[in-house]
């Protein structure tokens, strides 16, 4: 759906960045574009002494809500809720992870910032919903500093540190300036690794003792790079600690490391399952896990329901 939305006044500033990311969203995730405008608005309508000029903006991103919302009539992560959530986490968490591992692989260039910082901005439309997890708002908070972090070094002809800051008594306490909108403090404290990801090298652990400090939560710079386009979330979100490797569709491998000939898992009934329905119970697990963060204990036992169902009998609903 097209898009044509007045300029952004100089009130409504702080919401150019969620309006910035929705736009790059328009034509590549649609239901990020939505969910990145809607937040924009709730924090628009909350902002006070709005003129005129304010006002046209909001009801401009107003009707642009309303008119998709019911050109999508049939697109469950945008007229619901438990769904857009779980959409909205996982896309996320996908360019999450592919930012950390340029990162700690010492990758570092203008994608990876942009990569970390629009990952923290649709963290931020997730509380549209309600509070977010403690893994979420971890992974927001560690991706924020991070594209804070990144972006001075590069500025300043610095090389980063790779993954989360030392320990105390390894970092020589050099400062780091507030360039890039005052996000980030000098001296912070060590920074807590992120959620869900591989472990980091021994000498940068991905888990501090203390927690972090509460000025990237308020993360509210320009975009560093904003003519630079956030790499596309990889199909699949990268390989988890410990080993696990999800499953995808794809061949399987023995305990010897061998290639197996079934590409399908088989419920115990002999059904195999296809991998878009492996997909689809990932998903009814993922809706249920955010119907209980909203304590929608019915809606959770439907999704698990609907998820055991599937992988029992191949059949859905």
């Amino acid at each position: 759906m097209a898009v044509n939305l007045p300029p952004v006044t100089a009130l409504l500033k702080p919401i150019q960045h969620y309006l910035k990311t929705a736009q790059e969203h328009d034509t590549r995730d649609p239901v990020v574009a939505y969910w990145c405008r809607l937040y924009a608005l709730q924090l628009g309508l909350k902002i006070p002494h709005q003129a005129m000029d304010d006002r046209k903006v909001l009801v401009a991103i107003m009707d642009w809500l309303e008119a998709t919302k019911r050109a999508s009539a049939d697109n469950e992560s945008i007229t619901n809720d438990v769904a857009a959530l779980a959409y909205l986490e996982n896309y996320a968490l996908k360019l999450f992870l592919y930012a950390d591992k340029q990162d700690r692989a010492g990758n570092f260039g203008k994608n990876v910032v942009k990569a970390f910082y629009t990952a923290g901005m649709i963290y931020d439309a997730c509380q549209t919903f309600g509070d977010l997890t403690e893994e979420v708002t971890q992974n927001r908070k560690y991706a924020k500093w991070k594209a804070s972090y990144i972006h001075n070094c590069l500025k300043n002809g610095e090389t980063p540190v790779p993954g989360p800051m030392p320990t105390e008594g390894e970092e020589d306490g050099k400062d780091y300036d507030q360039d890039a909108g005052g996000a980030f403090p000098p001296n912070p404290e060590p920074q807590p690794g992120p959620s869900n990801t591989p472990a980091a090298p021994p000498h940068f652990p991905s888990a501090m003792p203390t927690p972090p400090p509460a000025g990237p939560t308020n993360f509210t710079t320009t975009d560093p790079f904003s003519n630079v386009k956030a790499p596309t979330p990889p199909s699949e979100p990268e390989k988890p600690p410990g080993g696990f490797q999800p499953y995808t569709g794809g061949p399987v491998a023995d305990a010897a490391g061998l290639p197996v000939e079934s590409n399908r898992l088989v419920t115990p009934g002999g059904v195999q399952l296809r991998p878009d329905q492996i997909t689809k119970a990932q998903k009814y697990c993922r809706w249920a896990e955010s119907a209980l963060n909203y304590e929608d204990l019915k809606t959770s036992i439907d999704n698990l329901q609907k998820a055991l169902r599937l992988l029992q009998t191949g059949q859905d609903g």
